[in-house]
């Protein structure tokens, strides 16, 4: 195995455990949110870092049985799903929301880990050898910051659902 190949494994087997701990983050916090908005996002952020977990390993063993980098049938939905969610649930929800200082904490740490996570695909990405791992990388980091923009909606409502209600709803004040 080339030096290059080896870089790619131990880059992919770090995305790997990001993913991991990301999903056992937001599985934790899911279930203990007070509220249904909450619960809904962070499983559905779980369920995502899977789906992301899943597409290293394929990589990863692509790469290791020296295929070389495999075509990725990944493409983000641009946040659509996760602001379906947010959206649906929220029209259930209103303004009326329980929310603990944990609810807090956990929505600022989860977007410390998207950043994080969003600064390590790029550089995997200005570091790729393929255009296809960089494409890859390109796809997962738009993916992370979508993520990031979300989760910073989720905080703003958290703070102040009124506030936040009258700043993106635009209500009527007639």
């Amino acid at each position: 195995m080339t030096q290059e190949q080896q870089k790619t494994l131990d880059g992919l087997n770090i995305a790997i455990q990001m993913e991991i701990d990301g999903k056992e983050f937001y599985s934790k916090a899911a279930a203990a949110s007070a509220n249904e908005l909450g619960k809904k996002l962070l499983n559905t952020l779980a369920g995502e870092e899977d789906i992301h977990r899943k597409v290293f390993i394929g990589i990863y063993e692509s790469i290791k049985s020296k295929r070389g980098w495999p075509a990725v049938d990944f493409h983000p939905d641009g946040g659509r799903r996760l602001r379906t969610v947010f959206s649906e649930t929220l029209a259930k929800s209103g303004t009326s929301i329980k929310v603990g200082n944990s609810e807090v904490d956990a929505v600022l740490t989860a977007r410390n880990m998207e950043t994080k996570t969003f600064d390590f695909y790029r550089r995997q990405m200005a570091a790729a050898t393929e255009k296809a791992e960089e494409d890859f990388y390109e796809r997962l980091a738009s993916q992370e910051q979508e993520h990031n923009l979300i989760l910073a909606d989720y905080y703003e409502y958290l703070k102040n659902p009124a506030g936040w209600f009258v700043k993106k709803e635009h209500p009527s004040l007639d």
